[in-house]
């Protein structure tokens, strides 16, 4: 069972929510809260396993939020759920460590879907936001240095490589012929080389380098 806490400021998308995610066999929506300094304590008390995280609020924000709770429960989720598709949102919700950045107009199924994978570790962009923080002026999906690149080794190229592509851990281990544990190592290896909070802005960072200094 996936224990979710939802964070919105508007209580009708908070009961419509509560209401569609319950009607999964594998969902539970543990409490809701009304803005970021709510939700910290809400995830203090309930110890929920994700967050779904609304961005405009009152009082603390979802990006003050995000970053609070990522830093103090490495633990928990958060999966930032909001209207907005502006690229300083986007990027400053990666930054702050959130696992993905989803929009309220998409389809229940896939909202579902997503929240199980983010649970996973998966990260979750909605469709188009990938190319959109790759153009975006902020700085975050910037071409890595070539120093940088000489860095990884060549099975770390690999994985960076087909992280860029969107593949799932899973699915590198098969291209690769290795096991899963040993393609989580280098993708926590990518992580603290590349200076990535986590899987969804090392696979922006990927796919806006252009090209990969072979050893």
């Amino acid at each position: 069972m996936i224990n979710v806490l939802i964070v919105d400021d508007q209580s009708l998308i908070c009961q419509g929510l509560k209401t569609m995610l319950e009607l999964q066999p594998d969902l539970e929506v543990v409490g809701i809260a009304s803005n970021g300094e709510m939700a910290i304590e809400q995830v203090v008390a309930l110890q929920p396993d994700l967050v779904l995280m609304d961005i405009r609020m009152p009082l603390m924000d979802g990006r003050a939020a995000t970053i609070t709770i990522c830093e103090r429960f490495p633990n928990v989720k958060v999966l930032v759920l909001s209207t907005f598709d502006d690229d300083q949102y986007i990027v400053e919700s990666i930054r702050a460590g959130a696992k993905g950045y989803l929009l309220k107009d998409m389809p229940v199924d896939e909202l579902v879907q997503a929240i199980r994978l983010a649970y996973q570790g998966y990260a979750q962009l909605a469709p188009g936001l990938l190319e959109k923080m790759i153009n975006n002026p902020w700085g975050i999906a910037k071409p890595i240095a070539s120093p940088e690149l000489k860095m990884l080794t060549k099975r770390e190229q690999q994985v960076f490589q087909l992280i860029a592509g969107g593949a799932t851990n899973r699915e590198i281990a098969k291209q690769l012929v290795v096991t899963e544990g040993t393609v989580k190592t280098h993708v926590t290896h990518l992580l603290n080389r590349l200076d990535c909070r986590n899987r969804a802005q090392l696979a922006i960072i990927a796919n806006s380098s252009l090209t990969i200094v072979e050893e």
